[in-house]
């Protein structure tokens, strides 16, 4: 075993690199076991702070873990070792902020066998080591617990995950080589890659420990002390914890093939890290311990130095920290409750909401539409999925009966008098929300909030003919509702600073992160992703055939294809967005033939349902040879011109709203596309990218940061 002593001289030299670090602390005490089994020495992790502030592990945080350790080796009077958490927390991984400090592979190398040299320790021990699990476990965090020889969890845990192929990075102390020994490749796959690449998806207890990551599992309320009375029962030989053996190599190269495959659908090839932890997962079967801690820090000293991972750190700082409070908010105190939410329309966007501001705000909610069957409809839709939720045991029988209570409906907009806060979404039609803001007028209160879900009108526009247009703001989701975390909150011309605080405290207790918008076409992610989208369309109709204008911005990395990206959206509400800028911005907007041609084809999408091209519409987007008529005329492109176009015009687009101040700074165009449009992690936010890249240099003469 490497000591620690073997890669760091002294303390000070840590704290001299990393000054910043918060120091998660090991605290020993010792537990006298029930039923008489002697004594356990109880290491807890904390860093003094409450559970907002979860512990992590930098340099010297592993340090003072070792020297708990230390404390423990030489003992001959404890049977075993345990580690949990502070309340809430048990241990989340890296100290990003000091991560972000590496300047060299060198260093990231030192870094990472470190955190191997100490962590293993829990599994070397000569006496048993248990991790009790009792609150958020991510990254290095569950790795502690993997070292360690049998695991426990609170059932009350929410938050059990790998992020670092989400951040640039891969499980480097241990996670790529003992989690499929432990629960087989396939699952290792899903946890490490899949779920990372997945938005950085989050598993639950239970859904951890049917994995067979834990070996038990326990209510929140009696959980250490269960912990400690099953370790008893494990020690004294009662209960016998069986580890199944590993799979045949076949069962390794399968889920290897099949990551490969999805790490292909999500990021192209573009992001190193997945592809580097899928090669690491599928040569753990036959490597020895040593071996495989040996090939995560290689790969974990690349990864640190890495573009990718840079540009991840800039990406997670934006979504954690500028996310949480809008550029240019007024102050949060003018913010009025709300009480009662009213939701005009009731189809699927419209019950997505309605669905929303029932299990966030825990306040009633009331849907209305032009008649029965589509109101019925809505509000069906609403009570299904609390159904479908309590089924899945995300909510409780109790809880479902209270949220099904809140959400009703109404033919009549008198429902509404009551309302704090009531937002449209009706057809995307100036005229109409125009007539549904005026009829919300004459019955509301004089303080009720009048917001908009327009993805592009202008909502000063809708606001012009009210006698109070200065409680008119848009507040602009993206779909699907429950899961993209963008809302764009739009001030109108007349808007006023109490209507924008309500409508940003609105979007913080949805759990949504909000970016404040002039109002301005189309806001900021549709205004960028027609234009984006708009240059490969228009590649398409000058002739360029559809494989090679669907897959040109590959590279990129992208969570989606262009013609995919168009399917999520509907190429109706595309077509209208594009008509919508088009008439603002002719120069440089067009309306494309063949999107408009789609659009009223009503087949809604290139794409079957299973994912295979549809011919017919390939044929419709084909349109004829190059240069026909049927084409559009113009010249077949290539995927690298078309791609340098669609990131020229990008460059250009952005540099013209962040003159008019279409948002506060480039950050902020950065926080909209990677929360609203799934820009990757990988890349960073849009601008830097551009910059780094030179493309903002070449097209508009600088760089945006």
């Amino acid at each position: 075993m490497i000591s620690t002593n073997d890669l760091w001289l002294d303390e000070s030299a840590i704290r001299s690199q990393f000054p910043d670090e918060v120091v998660t602390h090991a605290l020993v005490r010792d537990v006298q076991l029930p039923d008489g089994a002697g004594t356990m020495a109880l290491i807890t992790l904390d860093n003094g702070f409450d559970h907002t502030k979860p512990n992590t592990h930098g340099p010297a945080g592993l340090l003072e873990l070792s020297h708990a350790l230390d404390s423990v080796a030489s003992r001959d009077d404890i049977v075993a070792v345990g580690v949990t958490g502070k309340p809430f927390i048990f241990a989340v991984g890296a100290d990003l902020k000091g991560a972000a400090l590496i300047q060299s592979r060198e260093q990231g190398l030192a870094v990472i066998q470190l955190g191997h040299a100490v962590y293993r320790r829990l599994g070397e021990l000569p006496v048993p080591t248990f991790a009790f699990v009792n609150g958020a476990v991510l990254g290095g965090g569950l790795e502690v617990a993997l070292h360690c020889t049998y695991r426990t969890i609170s059932s009350g845990v929410s938050a059990v995950a790998f992020p670092e192929c989400f951040l640039g990075l891969l499980p480097g102390a241990g996670g790529t080589y003992l989690l499929p020994r432990l629960i087989g490749p396939s699952g290792a796959m899903k946890v490490i890659v899949e779920n990372a690449l997945s938005q950085n998806r989050m598993m639950r207890a239970a859904e951890a420990s049917e994995l067979g990551m834990f070996d038990e599992m326990f209510e929140p309320a009696d959980f250490l002390a269960e912990s400690l009375r099953w370790a008893s029962r494990v020690l004294s030989g009662e209960v016998e914890v069986s580890r199944a053996p590993l799979a045949p190599a076949a069962e390794w190269e399968q889920a290897a093939a099949s990551a490969r495959f999805f790490a292909d659908g999500k990021v192209h090839g573009a992001a190193p890290a997945p592809y580097r932890a899928i090669s690491l997962i599928a040569a753990a079967r036959d490597r020895s311990r040593d071996e495989g801690f040996a090939a995560e820090d290689e790969a974990m000293a690349d990864l640190f130095v890495s573009d990718e991972f840079k540009a991840s750190l800039y990406a997670f700082d934006l979504t954690q920290k500028r996310a949480r409070h809008a550029a240019g908010a007024p102050d949060s105190s003018l913010a009025r409750p709300v009480t009662k939410v009213g939701v005009v329309g009731a189809g699927l966007m419209a019950a997505q909401m309605a669905l929303l501001f029932a299990r966030r705000l825990s306040v009633p909610v009331v849907l209305t539409d032009l008649d029965q069957q589509r109101l019925d409809s809505g509000v069906g839709y609403v009570h299904g999925e609390i159904a479908k939720l309590r089924d899945r045991g995300r909510i409780t029988a109790d809880a479902a009966a209270r949220l099904t209570g809140l959400v009703s409906g109404s033919l009549s907009k008198d429902a509404f008098a009551d309302a704090d806060f009531v937002i449209e979404a009706v057809f995307e039609e100036m005229a109409v929300k125009k007539k549904v803001f005026a009829e919300l007028e004459a019955v509301v209160r004089p303080d009720c909030v009048l917001a908009t879900n327009t993805s592009s009108l202008p909502v000063s526009a809708m606001a012009a003919s009210l006698a109070e247009p200065s409680r008119v703001v848009g507040f602009h989701f993206f779909n699907p509702v429950a899961v993209l975390p963008l809302v764009e909150v739009v001030r109108g011309a007349s808007t006023d600073d109490a209507t924008v605080a309500t409508a940003l405290a609105v979007g913080k207790s949805l759990k949504k992160n909000c970016v404040l918008v002039k109002d301005a076409p189309a806001f900021v992610v549709n205004r960028l992703l027609t234009r984006f989208l708009g240059e490969i369309t228009a590649a398409v109709d000058e002739g360029t055939p559809f494989e090679v204008a669907e897959h040109a911005i590959d590279s990129l990395g992208l969570p989606m294809t262009p013609f995919l990206l168009l399917q999520l959206v509907g190429p109706a509400v595309a077509l209208h967005v594009a008509e919508t800028l088009a008439a603002a911005f002719p120069d440089r907007y067009h309306v494309s033939p063949k999107l408009r041609a789609l659009a009223s084809s009503g087949a809604g999408s290139v794409y079957r349902p299973d994912f295979s091209v549809d011919p017919s519409i390939v044929e419709l987007l084909s349109g004829g040879p190059a240069g026909s008529a049927a084409s559009g005329g113009g010249q077949p492109s290539t995927g690298e011109q078309i791609l340098q176009r669609a990131l020229f015009a990008l460059a250009e687009e952005i540099r013209l709203m962040l003159d008019d101040g279409v948002v506060a700074g480039p950050e902020d165009i950065d926080l909209c596309m990677i929360l609203g449009a799934g820009w990757p992690f990988h890349l960073g936010g849009i601008t830097p990218y551009l910059d780094r890249t030179g493309v903002s240099a070449k097209v508009t003469g600088s760089t945006f940061r």
